[in-house]
């Protein structure tokens, strides 16, 4: 009699699951502006592989993961007197999946410690962009919803912990670093844009990539579900 597990189609006697969530830094590299990073959080449900040594496991999560990024510090002057804006946030609500694989040892005398590499696939459920159009100025300057591009993907490598508090349950601690291979957002070049400058007179609007990049610190929970066989 075997337990079938199908996501990573092998057969295992023994598997983990948990949740997970914490801290999101967003970092996006503009073609046109200088961002700054977006502090935000995120959070996981993830499934693992537990072979019988324990030392390399497959595993597979989802979750939503709040990415983009910000302008802050932002000056203006009005009548003599310096005004600080505020932070100014770009933010893409993503649905992220990955599989990946881990590479565990023993820390400590009950402690492993993992190293983690996967593929990820990201799909954006909405953004905030279209709250930050105001004027005709910002509308050239900041991106736009029609040019968010839904489907991304890119990997996810890092590393961290974990915890055993009894032998079913048990805590985790991870840092990952989570580059995007796509584009978040493509706005091809504009032309015949109304200068917000001169009233009456067109510009060209120059062709704009982002792409994403996240780092992300997670604690959890992590539980053993343990198959065992009785003749």
């Amino acid at each position: 009699m075997t337990l079938s597990f199908s996501v990573f189609a092998l057969t295992a006697q023994t598997f983990a699951w948990g949740v997970k969530g914490g801290l999101l830094v967003g970092i996006q590299k503009w073609e046109s502006l200088q961002q700054d990073p977006l502090l935000k959080y995120q959070g996981s449900m993830f499934i693992e592989s537990v072979p019988e040594d324990n030392s390399f496991a497959l595993y597979g999560q989802a979750g939503l993961h709040l990415k983009g990024s910000a302008i802050r510090n932002q000056r203006f002057i009005n009548n003599g007197q310096i005004f600080n804006q505020p932070t100014t946030e770009f933010i893409f609500r993503n649905l992220s999946v990955v599989l990946g694989a881990k590479q565990k040892s023993d820390f400590g005398a009950t402690a492993k410690k993992f190293y983690s590499f996967g593929i990820r696939a990201d799909y954006t459920l909405n953004t905030n962009l279209e709250d930050l159009q105001s004027g005709q100025l910002v509308s050239i300057a900041y991106p736009v919803d029609a040019f968010v591009r839904k489907f991304n993907y890119g990997v996810s490598v890092g590393g961290g912990l974990e915890f055993p508090f009894t032998e079913l349950i048990g805590a985790i601690v991870d840092l990952t670093i989570n580059p995007d291979v796509s584009f978040q957002y493509r706005q091809p070049p504009l032309g015949n844009v109304p200068s917000p400058f001169d009233p009456g007179q067109t510009i060209s609007v120059s062709e704009r990539r982002i792409v994403n990049v996240s780092v992300e610190l997670s604690v959890g929970f992590r539980f053993l579900r343990k198959v065992e066989y009785i003749d």
